[in-house]
């Protein structure tokens, strides 16, 4: 939905935007362009919380000559700086491929746009594999980065925004006198974390979504300035908040059970390395 609506045309608000591509689509319309997506959620999470981790404790050790020294909000914010930068080198290629998987099958409305081969509104690619292939056969490497510097301005402040919110929350929902907060705090600190990360990231996510769903029949973008001056031409200053409530509806329970995921994952770990090496 959050594709359709930022990068599609005719599915006017949420409700309609449903109700359109169940008719058109069926119910595997909402699970287009998954499998990829689904596959290398665990590489990039993994990614991006280590390396969040990691500058954290790497900045307290040297601060304070502690790791484990409580991170400061400086910390925090050039933590979810380098991990908003180094997600984009994973992000990037997976949106795109999801994306143009999602929107292959979407009309084009300008006549005077000649197509060379494919029809709009008929299949391009045949699956996630093929679809990848393909951008790098016509576009080359570039191509799988099509819409990095969008990615980059919309994961670096939205990662502050997940991150800095989560631990402040967290803090804030914690008893006081808790060694550690409980698993039904981590999931709401998540949660909201989650939700404000999306709202504030909506409107690089327009753009990132307009010129990654654009390459599939033709570029109309020239770059993400392009873009965003086009968009805000044609639309007004209301396109970059399209899919606004998409987004924040889904970043609280997705958000809230990675942290819960992540929170839990590293008790049992040092719970295990603590047996192990008493």
């Amino acid at each position: 939905l959050q594709t359709r609506l930022q990068a599609g045309q005719g599915y006017g608000n949420t409700l309609k935007c449903v109700l359109t591509v169940y008719r058109n689509e069926s119910l595997a319309g909402f699970f287009k362009g998954m499998s990829f997506p689904l596959a290398s959620i665990g590489i990039y999470s993994s990614v991006v919380f280590g390396v969040f981790s990691s500058t954290q404790r790497f900045l307290s050790q040297l601060r304070h000559g502690d790791p484990a020294a409580a991170p400061s909000l400086t910390d925090m914010t050039l933590a979810s700086i380098v991990a908003g930068v180094i997600s984009v080198g994973i992000g990037t290629p997976v949106e795109l491929v999801k994306i143009r998987l999602q929107m292959q099958t979407q009309p084009y409305t300008k006549a005077s746009v000649k197509l060379n081969s494919t029809v709009p509104g008929s299949p391009v690619y045949r699956g996630p594999i093929h679809c990848l292939r393909t951008i790098l056969q016509k576009e080359g490497i570039a191509g799988v980065y099509r819409g990095n510097v969008a990615v980059l301005l919309r994961d670096v402040p939205g990662y502050c925004a997940y991150f800095i919110p989560y631990a402040m929350f967290c803090d804030w929902i914690t008893p006081d006198g808790s060694i550690s907060p409980n698993p039904f705090s981590i999931w709401v600190a998540g949660g909201v974390a989650g939700a404000v990360s999306w709202a504030v990231c909506t409107p690089m996510d327009v753009v990132k979504s307009r010129l990654q769903a654009d390459g599939v029949y033709l570029n109309q973008y020239k770059g993400t300035l392009d873009c965003m001056l086009q968009s805000y031409q044609n639309e007004g200053l209301k396109v970059f908040c399209r899919g606004l409530m998409v987004n924040t509806v889904r970043g609280f329970p997705s958000s809230a059970a990675m942290f819960l995921g992540y929170e839990l994952s590293l008790k049992a770990m040092k719970r295990c390395q603590t047996e192990t090496n008493p």
